[in-house]
């Protein structure tokens, strides 16, 4: 029963931060969830999402135009890079169920607020 116990309470503790950080996750994707996971995961679930996938829904071009900077900022648009143009790979950045941040941000310090 002593062994029991704690290990019920780090089992218990794990349910509930991965069903919170579902939900966090299925927030912004939750219109393709109910496709199920091969909807995105196209290169088996054990592998990344290909780029493909993700330009299925997103537009590079439109997200470009979104993350658009100008000023001295200009040159910082994450989807239209001075170092990759359009095409860095979108799992280099972005993550469904990992947070990750920015290639930018292993040599740059810039401020993407909604980076997500």
């Amino acid at each position: 029963m002593k062994l029991f116990t704690p290990l019920f309470t780090v089992l218990f503790s794990c349910a509930i931060a991965f069903s919170a950080q579902a939900k966090d996750q299925r927030d912004y994707h939750e219109m393709v969830y109910d496709s199920g996971c091969k909807t995105c995961h196209d290169q088996g679930m054990k592998a990344f999402p290909s780029d493909e996938a993700c330009l299925q829904c997103h537009d590079m071009g439109e997200l470009a135009k979104q993350t658009q900077r100008k000023g001295h900022e200009a040159a910082q648009n994450p989807h239209d890079s001075m170092h990759y143009g359009q095409e860095a790979p979108c799992m280099e950045c972005h993550g469904e169920h990992t947070t990750k941040q920015a290639i930018c941000m292993d040599c740059h310090n810039f401020d993407y607020p909604k980076f997500k």
